[in-house]
């Protein structure tokens, strides 16, 4: 690409995002745009993996026959109560492939209508819109997909399980992924019941599916690469239409400016993120919103590059063993995978 020393900074963005736009936004993200169950590729050695396939195809076709509902006399049709599907497994075994695959499964017309959203999204939107109006707003869509549901915020999960209610009853089918709450992160097959005991109302609907597998990023990734110097960061930027360059605190902080529901507006058109002086993080609020952020990164498919300390080593040990060592084992392996398409064909000098 050609370059400029004129080189853009995501420190000086600041996006909001209007309602409209977070209801357009409720589509699977770019990386996952083109999947299908067909596209899916099940580990020969994990059985799990093709049975969540059926599991999911059956699913979708659940959903769409709730939707058209049961005739009555007189030819009027009677809705019936939306079905669910709750994909358990750790990350890196297409999880999130599945439930976009579900999503388009369920073919846009008029009449079906569909939304995916992460937990954060959705309950960003009961915020914006307040709860009746989301509900009214969900009320005649086939399927909604939950990715990433949290079970570390009781507020919240309260709030999306009220709302799930209300939607099932209206016929919306829903199919969602999870992570896993801090004491079960060790086994992590208990975020099923976990999961089924945080919507206990609705626990009933839901049908469990476990998928089991080694990571798919981590198949063939090799260890965090040495990362350039400050200067070569630099130079690597002004060379490449359509990046940015920022200081790692100054990135930091800025994100503590928005919500992370903004984190997408905020990277929309970068081709490249360039980051300087990266070190090792001790506050976990600063921590989740770089999560945040790497993921909107991920979906997006935007290579990140960075000096200072390797990448693998952003998060402590101590957070690590916390509550959301999930998400910053996650984090860690896409910002990797990110770093690899970032480096490829660039020589440290």
């Amino acid at each position: 690409m050609h370059g400029s020393s004129d080189v853009g900074h995501l420190v000086d963005r600041h996006p909001s995002v209007t309602p409209e736009r977070l209801i357009a936004q409720l589509v699977p993200p770019p990386t996952f745009a083109d999947v299908s169950f067909d596209t899916y590729r099940p580990d020969p050695g994990e059985p799990s993996q093709a049975a969540a396939v059926q599991t999911c195809r059956q699913f979708t076709e659940q959903a769409v026959a709730r939707r058209a509902g049961k005739k009555k006399m007189f030819g009027k049709r009677e809705v019936l109560p939306g079905v669910g599907v709750y994909l358990d497994g750790g990350f890196g075994v297409g999880k999130t492939h599945l439930l976009a695959s579900s999503y388009y499964a369920v073919g846009e017309s008029s009449d079906y209508k569909r939304a995916f959203a992460t937990f954060g999204e959705l309950t960003q939107l009961a915020g914006v819109f307040g709860f009746m109006e989301c509900i009214d707003l969900l009320s005649d869509y086939v399927l909604l997909c939950i990715d990433e549901f949290e079970l570390d915020d009781p507020g919240n999960t309260t709030l999306i399980s009220r709302l799930l209610s209300a939607l099932v009853e209206r016929g919306v089918s829903v199919a969602a992924t999870s992570n896993t709450l801090p004491e079960q992160l060790g086994e992590g097959r208990f975020a099923a019941q976990d999961f089924l005991r945080e919507i206990n109302t609705l626990a009933s609907m839901f049908t469990t599916v476990r998928i089991e597998g080694p990571d798919y990023r981590h198949r063939d990734l090799p260890p965090a690469p040495e990362p350039p110097g400050d200067d070569e960061v630099a130079r690597w930027a002004s060379e490449v239409d359509g990046a940015t360059l920022d200081d790692f605190d100054a990135l930091c902080a800025h994100l503590a400016t928005m919500h992370p529901s903004r984190y997408l507006t905020l990277i929309e058109g970068i081709s490249e993120v360039f980051i300087t002086g990266v070190h090792p993080i001790d506050d976990q609020n600063v921590a989740l919103r770089l999560v945040s952020l790497t993921d909107r990164l991920y979906d997006a498919g935007i290579p990140v590059i960075a000096s200072g300390a390797k990448l693998d080593t952003i998060f402590s040990e101590e957070m690590l063993a916390g509550g959301f060592r999930k998400k910053y084992l996650r984090a860690t392996s896409r910002l990797l995978a990110l770093t690899a398409a970032g480096q490829a064909g660039r020589t440290i000098t």
